[in-house]
């Protein structure tokens, strides 16, 4: 008990711990911060997945296609738009130009505007990482697929995209980290997300170290988190396949 008291007793507390998250209830900036960067994550990487499986089967259909016709020709030319503009551009900028421009006179809320500048962004690098992974399954098994009476979408939805998504489970795992620490930047549209929420505590107390040392270990304890969920699954996946 008496070097329990003597801690909180002490300077170090006083000054750096309560001051900077104790005091007027400032770690719930954290907190709630913590709930804004899951959210867009989480609904981020729906869309991303989402856009980028589509984009991806486009691409490959289009690969694959002797002669594609002219539908397929100019889908696939507003994909390599899409991917090449995504991709070349920094998030930060399609954040920006997303909340003061598409959504200059429309104002769907802050976090719809994160949520889909950054579902939009990982969709680019999701759709690299499926066509990838489409491409690395043989092509025997899209023609065993149609020998079967399957038809095209059939055969990609329920042989080709499964065997795909084992092949890319890694790198769409890392897809997903980055993902998270991508959205430190929503603080450029006044959102309280995690960072801004330490930001907002150095803003008061004057005491920078404390709070972003705070976001730190929680960004990094997330990414921890990821991990060892991702290696979880691919275990799984590889008991599953061995038997």
């Amino acid at each position: 008990m008496g070097l329990l008291q003597s801690f909180f007793e002490s300077d170090f507390w006083q000054i750096h711990i309560y001051t900077n998250f104790i005091a007027e209830d400032r770690w719930k900036y954290l907190t709630d911060g913590l709930k804004v960067t899951i959210i867009i994550t989480l609904a981020a990487l729906v869309i991303g997945i989402v856009l980028g499986a589509l984009v991806a089967v486009v691409r490959v259909t289009h690969d694959k296609a002797g002669r594609p016709g002219l539908g397929l020709r100019l889908l696939n030319a507003v994909c390599q738009f899409y991917l090449t503009v995504i991709r070349g551009t920094p998030v930060m900028v399609q954040l920006l130009i997303m909340y003061f421009v598409v959504f200059a006179t429309v104002d769907p809320g802050k976090l719809a505007v994160a949520i889909i500048a950054f579902g939009i962004n990982s969709g680019a690098y999701v759709a690299e990482i499926f066509r990838s992974g489409i491409m690395s399954v043989d092509p025997g098994q899209m023609e065993a697929g149609r020998s079967l009476g399957l038809n095209y979408a059939q055969v990609m939805t329920r042989i080709i995209m499964p065997q795909a998504v084992k092949n890319i489970l890694p790198t769409l795992n890392n897809e997903f980290i980055a993902l998270v620490k991508e959205t430190a930047v929503v603080g450029y549209i006044a959102l309280g997300d995690l960072t801004r929420g330490g930001d907002q505590i150095r803003s008061q107390t004057w005491d920078a170290f404390p709070p972003l040392l705070a976001v730190a270990l929680i960004y990094l304890a997330i990414v921890m988190l990821l991990e060892k969920l991702g290696k979880i699954v691919e275990r799984r996946l590889a008991q599953s396949d061995r038997s």
